[in-house]
């Protein structure tokens, strides 16, 4: 399952390394490029904006806010 997650806090950061350690895929997006980093290092998909993030999501799109 691929899903979006937009704001990589502490929640949301650690959301998106237990979505990747059980298979799913994941395309990230915040504010602050270096959290995108670190998570892209742990084989999430980035995104610089949030227009690429939605870009990058495949229909029908799920993402989840943070």
């Amino acid at each position: 399952m691929q899903i979006g997650m937009m704001g990589l806090g502490r929640m949301g950061a650690n959301m998106v390394r237990r979505l990747l350690r059980d298979g799913h895929e994941c395309v990230v997006y915040d504010i602050n490029p270096a959290s995108v980093a670190a998570l892209v290092s742990a084989g999430a998909v980035g995104a610089a904006s949030m227009e690429e993030f939605v870009g990058k999501l495949a229909k029908p799109r799920s993402a989840w806010l943070m």
